[in-house]
């Protein structure tokens, strides 16, 4: 008897155990085919494969005709469109920063202005020595790394753009907008495989990391880079050793001098501080205002949403509260609405409330500091000169954005000559600068510190030139 219960023990035991193992089998499986099918929308865990699978994929592109490149980006554009506000929200709930009709707005522009292959030019040279032809080629592999700020935008600006010029794009999201960045990446692939296009053209890495995107950048395969954020990002990819593009950080000034149309200025500034909570590096970041028109200039932004502060103890503890240490923005509030910030200091504000002013001195840390935060000092000065001088200062160099009201010619000459910034907005908002109610093409990639200004489609190409030599001149 006792061995009889021994063996049904046994038995059952047995059972058990392979019925474990066989569940794990299943669940391994399970796990193995929902890898499969992240990969099949562009998604990887592994970098490498991530490369590779571009790699194969450009080859294939590259055969393909200009008109093949313009159906698939045309088909993107027509698919992500159904998508825009879904895009939005995600971006909102994952990051907490930026609001979602604003983002409607970013993701849109994206889509609609993005140019693609119409922004590939070729060119011509012809004389007594013969005929030499200019083509844009594609620089083969891109490995582009994305912001939290606008990260969806930028998937879908880089996207439309890279691929008009025949490029792969592998994208290593921040990891704190992954989410949302990947979800643009399998719509991308989605739209692709509509237009007939091959798999894996637009790929994205799954939960990144630094180490992850060190893989990338560092990648053999990877021809080209292209970065979109602060300044410790585009200092690695300009210490990659390959050919890089970055869009670094701005601190935009905004001028008013005492010709502006001051009424109009005041809704123009505070639409253009406040859109998506001051998260655009274009949006202004401090106000320099002649004294004669200064305290008219506040009146009528009051109107329009803006919450001034003038107590000198509530501006230094709003001081402590964003900028905890000297020059670094306290990033639990970058990207929040200016009631949040407002409540954080025991303020219960308006709840028209876009965006909060002060007038400080030129040196604060307000001024000198890109906040991303809809937080915008005003500094008097005493003419449009000396509004310009400080305005030269305070954007540091960084080449980025700069604004300007006013109706005198010369104040608006002089200030786009001596600033030099890649967009010079007069007398309107901000986002006027990236085709927001303002004419000309939109990109999320500024890239102020390597030079390439406002990316296109050419941006991510090479010049070939092509000799003929003796021959084919008809004059």
């Amino acid at each position: 008897m006792e061995l009889e219960k021994f063996d049904i023990k046994a038995l059952v035991a047995e059972v058990a155990r392979k019925l474990k193992e066989e569940e794990r089998k299943g669940a391994s499986l399970s796990s193995m085919e929902k890898e499969l099918e992240r990969k099949d929308k562009g998604i990887f865990e592994d970098p490498s494969e991530a490369v590779e699978a571009a790699f194969t994929t450009q080859k294939k592109f590259f055969e393909m005709s200009l008109s093949d490149r313009k159906r698939i980006t045309d088909a993107i554009k027509g698919h992500l469109k159904k998508y825009v506000r879904e895009l939005s929200v995600l971006a909102v709930e994952e990051t907490g920063m930026g609001n979602v009709e604003d983002k409607v707005i970013k993701n849109t522009v994206a889509i609609d202005k993005t140019p693609s292959t119409e922004d590939l030019r070729a060119g011509v040279f012809t004389g007594d020595d013969g005929l030499t032809l200019l083509e844009l080629s594609p620089f083969g592999v891109i490995g582009a790394i994305t912001p939290s700020t606008n990260p969806t935008e930028t998937v879908i600006c880089n996207s439309i753009g890279m691929l008009a010029a025949g490029n792969a794009v592998v994208f290593s999201p921040h990891p704190g907008a992954y989410h949302a960045s990947n979800r643009a990446v399998e719509l991308i692939n989605e739209a692709i495989a509509m237009a007939g296009g091959p798999k894996h053209l637009v790929v994205s890495i799954d939960h990144p990391t630094l180490k992850k995107s060190e893989v990338v950048m560092g990648h053999k395969k990877i021809n080209l880079l292209c970065a979109t954020g602060g300044p410790g990002l585009v200092k690695a990819v300009l210490s990659s050793g390959k050919k890089a593009i970055g869009a670094g950080a701005g601190n935009p000034p905004v001028l008013v001098d005492a010709t502006a149309n001051i009424e109009k200025a005041a809704k123009d500034i505070v639409d253009g501080a406040s859109f998506d909570h001051n998260l655009p590096c274009i949006a202004e970041k401090e106000a320099i205002v002649v004294d004669e028109v200064f305290d008219y200039l506040v009146f009528n932004m009051k109107k329009h949403g803006a919450y001034e502060i003038t107590d000198p103890q509530m501006i230094q503890k709003l001081v402590r509260l964003l900028v905890p240490e000297k020059w670094k923005p306290n990033k639990e509030f970058i990207g929040k609405s200016a009631k949040v910030i407002l409540k954080a200091v025991g303020i219960e504000a308006p709840e028209d409330t876009r965006l909060i002013i002060m007038e400080t001195e030129k040196d604060h840390p307000f001024v000198i500091e890109e906040l991303m935060m809809p937080v915008l000092p005003l500094v008097r000065v005493k003419d449009a000169k000396e509004g310009i001088d400080l305005a030269v200062k305070v954007e540091h160099g960084f080449r980025h954005t700069a604004i300007c009201h006013s109706r005198d010619i010369e104040v608006l000459t002089e200030m786009g000559h001596r600033i030099q910034t890649t967009i010079f907005v007069k007398n309107g908002p901000s986002f006027a600068g990236i085709g927001v109610g303002g004419e000309g093409y939109t990109t999320f990639t500024i890239a102020g510190p390597t030079g390439e200004g406002l990316t296109s489609a050419s941006t991510f190409t090479r010049k070939r030139r092509c000799a003929l030599v003796g021959g084919f001149t008809i004059r």
